[in-house]
């Protein structure tokens, strides 16, 4: 019998890595009852799914450090990093069906919301790339009130080609603030490819324009995600600015559920779905001798016991009263105090 695989942990616990793999199966079970739920026509909008990209979210925002304050920033189709920041199923499940104690009550949609205050997270708004400037403010704010904390934003490979990317980055490069941006290179803006959008040889190039440190990584290799957004954190605490992290993966579905994909090729969906990162992940773990077959049922288990408890939650919720639709759009008439 030969001996188990050397892993490199990275400093990680057998616990610290259950927990990333726990993440990793809320995060696809989750999405997978959404969808569910959206072809019962429960959802309201869109539900865009991060099959295949659920490995660098969990792991980017695992390497983040919520007591001192690090906040994260996600896309639409980074659930996984603000379940690690501390989002409740609940929550985004009531969200996702516009339900009157949704985090924004019936206001917003998807994971349009966030808890900065109680949860290291907050919400994106649709205007890609706008949200990497309001990052650098946060980051900015946090220098002044002299707190150590930590930024990280995501951003996708079509939206590192707006303005507002650049403007941000570059305030951000030159004022030397800590933050991590987590370029996503899925290959497609929407339906339209990256050899499209930008003429680089590889998204972490565009480094160069700002000055600031990049890294190229396997997005769905979990520990190298970790691994390189762990050096980032590291990196930008201890004063040396940004860096820009391009995880090279793949999503399995269209840019929406009602996106049936049919401008990829089926022969990269093949190439992508044999480097499925939840799948590597836990093949890993086993032939290093940390975790077995059993460990990952229990894992299971747990994620669908939560899951169902969630959408039982959701189903009893009422849906918001007509009567207060314009009530907590301004400062000041007491809606939000109420709510909380």
């Amino acid at each position: 019998m030969t001996s188990p695989t050397p892993l490199e942990t990275h400093g990680l616990t057998r616990e610290n890595l259950l927990e990333i793999d726990y993440f990793l199966r809320l995060t696809r079970t989750l999405e997978e009852r959404l969808v569910a739920l959206f072809r019962q026509s429960k959802v309201i909008g869109g539900l865009y799914r991060s099959l295949g990209q659920e490995g660098e979210s969990v792991a980017a925002a695992y390497a983040l450090d919520y007591a001192l304050g690090d906040v994260v920033q996600p896309l639409i189709r980074n659930m996984g990093s603000i379940l690690v920041a501390g989002a409740k199923p609940s929550d985004i499940v009531k969200q996702y069906m516009a339900k009157a104690d949704s985090p924004t009550r019936g206001r917003e949609l998807n994971i349009h919301f966030g808890h900065p205050a109680r949860d290291g997270f907050i919400g994106q708004i649709s205007m890609l790339g706008d949200m990497i400037p309001v990052m650098a403010g946060i980051a900015l704010a946090g220098r002044m009130q002299k707190r150590h904390l930590v930024g990280m934003a995501f951003i996708g490979d079509g939206a590192s080609s707006t303005g507002a990317f650049y403007e941000g980055m570059n305030f951000a490069t030159v004022q030397r603030l800590p933050l991590v941006v987590i370029l996503e290179n899925n290959g497609y803006a929407y339906s339209t490819p990256t050899s499209k959008q930008s003429a680089v040889r590889s998204l972490a190039d565009k480094a160069h324009a700002f000055g600031c440190a990049s890294e190229t990584v396997d997005g769905n290799d979990v520990l190298a995600t970790y691994a390189a957004a762990r050096r980032a954190v590291e990196r930008a605490r201890a004063g040396g600015g940004v860096t820009l992290i391009e995880a090279k993966t793949f999503r399995m579905k269209g840019h929406a559920e009602h996106d049936n994909q049919s401008y990829v090729p089926q022969s990269l969906i093949e190439e992508w779905s044999a480097k499925d990162p939840v799948v590597r992940f836990e093949k890993t773990l086993v032939d290093a001798g940390i975790a077995t077959a059993a460990d990952f049922e229990m894992i299971q288990s747990r994620a669908k016991r939560e899951v169902d408890a969630a959408t039982d939650e959701a189903e009893r919720s009422p849906m918001p009263n007509p009567e207060e639709a314009a009530r907590g759009l301004f400062a000041g008439d007491g809606f939000w105090e109420e709510q909380r």
